[in-house]
């Protein structure tokens, strides 16, 4: 039945092959479950309750993807997403969480709309593809950045910036050799790396005292209480400036993870036919706006489709089976929540590194001969990580792009949607 409700046939595969892809898959993103909390944490927010929110807008996420799209891909609360929720939005500009997760659920709504009518794609395409480069590029440093303070190994320095931490603390000595020991998996190829490191240095953090574990702790266990923050928003300040610039930045960011995501994993599965398009690709968009809406509703931040994704569709993964079996397994993990709430600092640090590192591949593509190109993607990188905020990075790299080109005479490269956003970046700098 489920052979013919998924079409193997089509697609030369059958139930063993799908669930490897899909345990395979499930492996390499397992992280998330440790990873979002700790971010979103940094706010305030009940870790436990992230935990719970994190595994269940990826069940609902992928669910969709399963049987509506019928395509292998596993969705979750997306990384970089998470770290403008709470560094950015919450930290750097002083909101709240719930305001937060307000612009998250309007932003899944919107995706819904835009799904719908289907010019998702056309406002992806307006925008430069250096810039598209350069924000993916920025965010894995301001990630890495964070995951290497997280662990103590960069500091606030007396005299400078940043300086080197104490590399004698257990902290920072554990999160240095987690960063090495998930790269050598990954150089000898091993499936799911990042969360066999973060196991790992999780469990040698138990007897130099890195990782606290409860006396009356307990392997399984319910859920912990979604309560704390479901459905905790605040539409109070809905209509402002910066409600519109965090609401552009969740919808600029997530747009070309997710787009960009379908159509490098749908090449890697022979999926895309010889006009350059994917089956069911506005299917699987929808799949990506639901779970956004559902995840601010659970109370964490948006959801996307996971690049991740590419592992499962490399063991032979290719309908909706392989992210039907990525989705149970996520249900299956919510009754492990006092394994992953345990799980130190210094072992997801290197997790944010090395994620960090993945998030860097598109500098290639980066045309670094233009300086029209070149300038606005490098201050898009660098304001990142230097101005803590991925919002700034954004507002930096597109008024310089827009600046370069009409000073230089390069009308062509231009289009109103750049024109307008960089009028709405000056306006906010003389509001503020």
């Amino acid at each position: 039945m489920l052979g013919k409700y998924f079409n193997f046939d089509k697609y030369q595969t059958n139930l063993r092959i799908e669930i490897i892809a899909g345990v395979t898959t499930f492996m390499t993103m397992a992280y998330i479950l440790v990873v979002n909390p700790a971010i979103l944490s940094e706010t305030g927010m009940d870790s436990g309750a992230l935990f719970v929110a994190t595994a269940l807008a990826a069940i609902v996420g992928t669910l969709v993807m399963a049987f509506y799209a019928k395509l292998p891909f596993g969705l979750a609360p997306g990384m970089g997403l998470n770290a403008f929720f709470a560094y950015s939005v919450v930290i750097g500009m002083g909101y709240s969480w719930q305001f937060a997760l307000t612009a998250v659920f309007i932003e899944g709504l919107i995706f819904i709309v835009l799904t719908l009518f289907n010019v998702r794609e056309a406002i992806v395409n307006a925008i430069p593809i250096n810039m598209k480069s350069a924000v993916s590029v920025g965010i894995g440093l301001f990630i890495a950045l964070i995951g290497l303070n997280k662990a103590g190994i960069v500091v606030s320095g007396e005299g400078t910036i940043v300086a080197l931490g104490d590399m004698t603390s257990h902290s920072a000595y554990l999160a240095a050799l987690g960063i090495m020991l998930i790269g050598l998996l990954l150089v000898f190829r091993i499936r799911g790396a990042i969360l066999i490191g973060i196991i790992a240095i999780t469990l040698v953090g138990i007897p130099l005292g890195v990782t606290n574990i409860p006396e009356n702790f307990s392997l399984v266990s319910a859920p912990p209480s979604l309560e704390p923050i479901f459905f905790k928003m605040n539409f109070s300040r809905i209509f402002t400036l910066d409600m519109l610039i965090v609401l552009f930045t969740f919808l600029f960011v997530d747009m070309f993870d997710t787009v960009g995501t379908l159509i490098g994993v749908g090449t890697k599965a022979n999926m895309i036919n010889k006009q350059g398009k994917m089956p069911n690709i506005k299917k699987a968009l929808f799949a990506d706006a639901i779970g956004t809406t559902a995840g601010a509703i659970f109370g964490t931040s948006t959801t996307t489709t996971y690049i991740e994704s590419a592992s499962g569709v490399a063991e032979g993964g290719r309908t909706g089976m392989t992210a039907l079996t990525i989705a149970g397994l996520f249900t299956l993990a919510l009754f492990f929540a006092p394994l992953f709430t345990i799980i130190p600092n210094a072992a997801t640090a290197p997790a944010l590194v090395i994620v960090g590192l993945f998030m860097m591949t598109p500098i290639k593509k980066i045309d670094f001969e233009d300086y029209t190109e070149a300038i606005p993607a490098f201050l898009t990188i660098i304001m990142m990580p230097l101005a803590y905020s991925i919002a700034e990075g954004i507002v930096f790299g597109l008024l310089s792009y827009v600046i370069l080109k009409m000073v230089s005479g390069k009308f062509n490269d231009l289009n109103w949607v750049m024109v307008v956003l960089a009028v709405v970046f000056v306006l906010k700098f003389f509001v503020e």
